[in-house]
């Protein structure tokens, strides 16, 4: 394959925002514990750092999910593949993603959370796409906002590759 990745944000800056996200997560939890989701398989390199900058208690779950379409657009309907190990109701819960683009499955997965009934919840993303937001989704923690590029990462992959790398990058010189 000929794809390129180029560098849009360091691993130092990727590191430097996550310690920013879990100081202010911190914060405004104050005094409470929260509960962790962490979507799979792109979030968990996130969630784990972040998890570590988070001064509070901190509980944890996984969840995998995927979305049906015709291959390149989400239709929306989620299909749970790995469902959450602990029940939601009345904890404080942030809903951890790697990126929010079209938001059509998230949106579907936060009613689908919200139906068990926490006593909260919100949601924390590193990369947000708000160019291509179809459905409406308030992401109450942010990274980075990033324009309509094909990124890699940090959990991030293309072809189940490029996970592993420390920073964010850009795919480039795919057909």
């Amino acid at each position: 394959m000929a794809e390129r990745i180029k560098v849009m944000f360091s691993e130092e800056e990727v590191a430097q925002k996550v310690e920013e996200l879990g100081r202010k997560i911190s914060e405004d939890y104050a005094g409470k514990e929260i509960h962790l989701i962490c979507v799979l398989k792109g979030s968990v390199f996130f969630v784990c750092e972040l998890a570590k900058r988070i001064t509070i208690p901190v509980s944890m779950d996984f969840m995998s999910v995927s979305s049906y379409g015709d291959g390149t657009s989400s239709s929306g309907v989620v299909k749970i593949a790995k469902d959450l190990d602990e029940a939601l109701e009345g904890k404080d819960v942030l809903v951890v993603e790697d990126i929010v683009d079209t938001g059509r499955t998230l949106s579907y997965l936060l009613e689908i959370l919200a139906k068990r009934k926490p006593n909260s919840m919100k949601l924390c993303t590193l990369l947000d796409k708000p160019s291509r937001r179809v459905v409406d989704v308030k992401v109450d923690y942010t990274g980075f906002q990033i324009p309509d590029e094909f990124v890699v990462g940090y959990g991030l992959d293309y072809a189940q590759k490029y996970r592993n790398l420390p920073y964010i990058g850009v795919v480039e010189g795919v057909e």
